[in-house]
Parts: structure tokens; sequence; C-alpha cells
């Protein structure tokens, strides 16, 4: 009984429109004072035991990295890396876009910021080229949802954090997929722009080898990012939260001397902006240990889990409901909260039915990224909509046709654990 009240209580105070942190420790504060005898400094000591932690650090410093590396002109760099190697196809600039969002993404590990840095730039240029203005919103849209997929991917540290699973394997698991994915937005913007008939202007002409080398050159230091970050942890020269530090470094020294976009007076910006977003997603990690800690107290993952095992005792039919539960919630909260949340009740059960977690993990977070593009609370759909002007119903509907692909691809990486795992379960066997 106390369990169903506990979660009616956190979705009445999240309707009255209160942040999801403040709502989790109101929701603990009303718990403790209703059903036990535990003092409220409980909940202080809680919050401030799961702050000290080394593996927390990881998710400031992947924050500060990216925002150096917005700032410091890596965007337009991959653009024009993605324009030199795809821009000769039918629909090339579409697929250069799409191409683009998935090398930022591998920079910034958010997909608002992968939306925004790379749409305001190659949506103009592809309306600009006679592209439906429709399909060039969506097109950006979508493809900037592979921020919390292609690694470094802070929501894969959240769930790393929330299940103690290693966060280089979710890194390594999230490599397949999030290229998967990309490719397939690759091949429906060349059938689009085939059937639709626009972008044909590309059509016919060559890649010009010049411009595809001066690009490599130009954009080299930023592509190398991501393959120092995951080589450096998988080589073992240093943990995950170390590789975030470095990154900091790396995208500090190449923004200011190598691109030298970025001035001593721009890291004012830089700093105050990646303090502000690195707390507020610290504060929501810290509420939700709070939570968490009430919830296991009380032995409510154990009741969910034994409901749960009972309304769905096979693994196929726990899966089938974790994510259309994961749908609706990702309609209603951003990935890092429905992680946090969410998480510690699946993963008993996880275990229980032998679920590989880490294989578990990218199906949450990638059912999470639909989520970006479903109303009401999609971030990526207001980004599009503030920069271009569109009403949000156009957005989402221009959205739609990635939006149902994704779906389909959730069901394969649902299902076919090799996606995620093969990667993981190769490097593993490779390392002695």
């Amino acid at each position: 009984m106390s369990t169903a009240i506990v979660f009616s209580m956190l979705a009445a105070i999240l309707a009255t429109g209160t942040p999801i942190a403040v709502a989790m420790i109101a929701t603990v504060m009303l718990s403790l004072l209703l059903f036990t005898q535990v003092p409220m400094l409980v909940i202080i000591q809680q919050m401030f035991n799961s702050a000290d932690s080394f593996t927390l650090m990881a998710i400031p410093f992947f924050v500060l990295s990216g925002n150096i590396m917005t700032a410091g002109g890596i965007s337009k760099r991959l653009i024009r890396v993605a324009t030199a190697l795809f821009g000769g196809m039918s629909g090339g600039l579409a697929i250069a876009g799409t191409a683009a969002c998935a090398f930022f993404a591998a920079i910034s590990g958010s997909s608002p910021a992968t939306v925004a840095a790379i749409g305001a730039i190659m949506i103009p240029a592809l309306m600009k080229a006679k592209y439906d203005d429709k399909y060039s919103v969506g097109v950006i849209t979508a493809a900037g949802s592979l921020g919390i997929m292609i690694p470094p991917s802070i929501p894969m540290v959240v769930y790393a954090l929330a299940t103690g699973e290693p966060i280089g394997k979710l890194f390594m698991a999230g490599v397949v997929p999030g290229l998967l994915t990309a490719l397939v937005f690759a091949v429906m913007c060349y059938l689009a722009a085939r059937r639709g008939g626009f972008g044909q202007t590309e059509k016919g002409s060559k890649a010009d080898l010049k411009e595809v080398a001066a690009s490599l050159k130009d954009g080299f230091w930023g592509l190398m990012m991501p393959l120092i970050v995951l080589g450096g942890i998988y080589s073992g020269v240093f943990t995950p939260t170390e590789a975030a530090a470095v990154a900091v470094v790396y995208s500090a020294i190449v923004g200011s001397f190598i691109y030298r976009d970025i001035k001593p007076k721009d890291y004012v910006g830089i700093l105050t902006s990646s303090a502000s977003v690195a707390a507020m997603i610290m504060f929501i990690i810290i509420s939700a240990s709070a939570f968490s800690w009430y919830l296991t107290s009380q032995g409510i993952p154990q009741q969910v889990a034994e409901w749960i095992i009972t309304v769905a005792p096979q693994p196929w039919m726990f899966l089938v409901a974790v994510n259309i539960l994961l749908l609706i919630v990702g309609c209603f909260m951003e990935p890092n909260s429905a992680i946090l949340v969410l998480a510690p009740l699946f993963y008993p059960i996880v275990m229980k039915m032998n679920i590989n977690p880490i294989h578990f993990g990218i199906v949450m977070i990638f059912n999470l990224e639909l989520g970006m593009l479903t109303p009401p609370l999609g971030l990526n759909l207001f980004v599009s909509s503030g920069m271009t002007g569109f009403p949000l119903s156009r957005v989402v509907k221009a959205s739609m046709p990635f939006i149902i692909a994704m779906i389909i691809l959730l069901l394969f990486y649902t299902y076919v654990p090799f996606f995620s795992t093969w990667l993981p379960d190769l490097l593993s066997t490779a390392t002695p």
C-alpha cells in the first residue's frame, strides 16, 4: 500500500510543475514523516554520500569538454567533413547533416546541444538547397537524438552510477546501435530525396578529393577526441572519469591553440554555462539517490520486482512491458531523471531474469532517446522550434518518419542483444 502512495505522491507533486529533483526530495520527506520514525537529517546524509563519488566527477568534465568543443568551432568543421564525404550523393546534404550530428554526438554527449550546434548551420543550408522545409527540420531534429547514444554519453554514466555497471562497457555497447541508427537515417534521407525530388542538384556530382582531404585535415583534431577518450579507457591508460578530465584538457588545447576560435575571455561564459548544466544534473542525481535510498530501505524494489515477475514472468514479456512504460515516461521526463528513478527498480529483475544488464542499459537509453522527440517535453523539439520559429506541432510532424524508424530499431535492439553486446564482448576477449 505504501508503495502506491509513494509513487502517487511523486506523480501528484510533478503534476504541479515542480522540478523533478525537488519533487523527489519532497516525496522522501513526506514518506519519512508518514511511514517511519527516521529523522529528516538522513536525507541530507544520503545526498552528501551520493555526491562523494569519483565516478560522478565524469559528468561535469564531459559537460565542460563538450561546451569547449562547441565554442571552439568544431561543429562547422564536422559539417565541412560530412559535406565533403557525402555531398555528392542524391540527398547528400541531408546525409551530411546526419553524419555531422553523429560526429558531434561523439563529442558533446548531449542531444539538445547536437541539434543546436548542427541545426543552426545545416537547417538553413538544407532550405537554401531547396529541400522541403518540414523535412529539413525533421532530419536534424531526429539525428540530434544520437547525442545520448553515441559515446561518450552522460545518460550512460548515469545508468552506470544507478546500477554499478562499468561505464567503459556501456560506452562500447552504444557504438553499434548509435552508428546503425545514423546509417538508417542516412538511407531514409537518400530514399526521401529520390522520391520527393529535393536535393537533386547534387545528383551526379562527385566528391572532390581535394576538398575531402582538406576538410579531414581541418577537422582532424575534433574527430580525434572520441578516439582518444574511448581508446584511453579500453587500453587501460585512464579510467572513464580520468578520460573526461583528459577530454577537457584536450578540447581546451584544440580550441585555444590549434583552431584558435576560443579567446581567454570566452572561458568565463563557457565555465558559467557548464557549471549551470552540471549543477542541474548533479542536483537531480543526488536527489534521486535519496529517493532510491528510501525505496530500498522500505523494500519497494523487491515488491515491484515480485509484482512484475508475476505479471510478466518471461524475459520477453518483461521487455515488452518495460518498453511500453519507458515510451510513456519518456514523454514526461528527461532521460537522466528517468534512469535514476527506474533503473534501480528494474535492475534486480534484469539480474533475476538473466538479461544482460549492459544490453538492458542500451535498450533503456535508446528508448528514452525517443523521448527527446516526443511531446510534451521532448527537448529536441523545443530546440528546433526555437531555432526555426516553426510551431511545435509542425516539428513533431516533421520528425514522425524518423520516430517510427526508431521504434522499429528499438524492437531489434531489444530482442537481438548482439547489437549492444558484440563490441564489449569482443574487446573483453581481446583484453588480456
